[in-house]
């Protein structure tokens, strides 16, 4: 890497690491195409360095979330535990499932819910600390955790509407527990990207010297901001991204069938 591409890598993990402090996410979003456009890394680095990095972004958010009392380890072990194996099912389907059409359904699924959490939409059922059955918690574990082994995603695009609009936990909580969640279902996929030889370590400690700073601003940021003003910033931005791969996968459906 030159000395210029060290710096702009630490930049771009900067950036990474807000959004995913603010948004609950894990910030492949940003460091994927970044690894392969700015960075000097080829395809299959591009899809495997992010996921090491966001092991480390992802907990810095989520401990300061923790620090705030805004997390909750209870829904992230019951999603966690489902998450894993659906992470490691997710990456044996690479072959089999068409992802542009998965991802295509993922991305209208996600307007709908960033239109709910924007309005605010609550379950029927109230959320309390601790009422919440274990099997729901698991059940938006397994599907964030097959959508980020079948993607190379952290997951969080699924699991902070999941929790807001479907189990109607409070959005910073979501934020939080998605984050630890998300650091969980990493793990499988950089470990068998590691063993594969995937992984560009230089640019990993490129990204990771911006990201843990830029989570822990970010999550301070969602912190300090009134819950209406965190659902419309959230809500707006998971609709840009259902948009972005809506219209990205639904031309590569068309093109595939023409």
């Amino acid at each position: 890497m030159t000395p210029f591409q060290v710096v702009l890598g630490v930049l771009v993990g900067f950036l990474a690491g807000i959004g995913s402090g603010l948004f609950g996410v894990g910030g492949g979003i940003v460091t994927t195409p970044a690894v392969n456009v700015l960075l000097g890394g080829t395809a299959i680095e591009a899809i495997a360095t992010p996921l090491p990095v966001i092991f480390p972004t992802s907990l810095v958010g989520a401990w300061t979330y923790w620090r705030a009392g805004e997390l909750s380890l209870r829904a992230a072990g019951w999603a966690a535990l489902a998450g894993i194996p659906g992470a490691i099912l997710g990456a044996l389907s690479t072959e089999y499932v068409n992802a542009h059409l998965l991802l295509f359904a993922t991305a209208v699924l996600l307007a709908w819910t960033a239109v709910q959490v924007i309005r605010g939409r609550q379950p029927r059922v109230p959320w309390e600390k601790g009422a919440t059955p274990g099997w729901k918690y698991a059940g938006v574990g397994a599907v964030a955790g097959y959508v980020s082994g079948l993607l190379g995603v952290g997951g969080g695009i699924v699991m902070v509407p999941a929790f807001t609009v479907l189990i109607g936990m409070p959005l910073k909580r979501a934020l939080g527990t998605s984050l630890v969640t998300i650091a969980a279902l990493v793990v499988p996929g950089t470990l068998v990207h590691w063993w594969l030889g995937n992984i560009d370590w230089a640019i990993f400690l490129v990204l990771v010297a911006g990201v843990v700073p830029g989570a822990r601003i970010g999550a301070r940021i969602a912190l300090g901001t009134q819950e209406r003003s965190l659902r419309l910033t959230v809500g707006l931005f998971l609709l840009a991204i259902a948009l972005l791969y809506g219209a990205r996968e639904l031309g590569a459906l068309l093109q595939a069938r023409g």
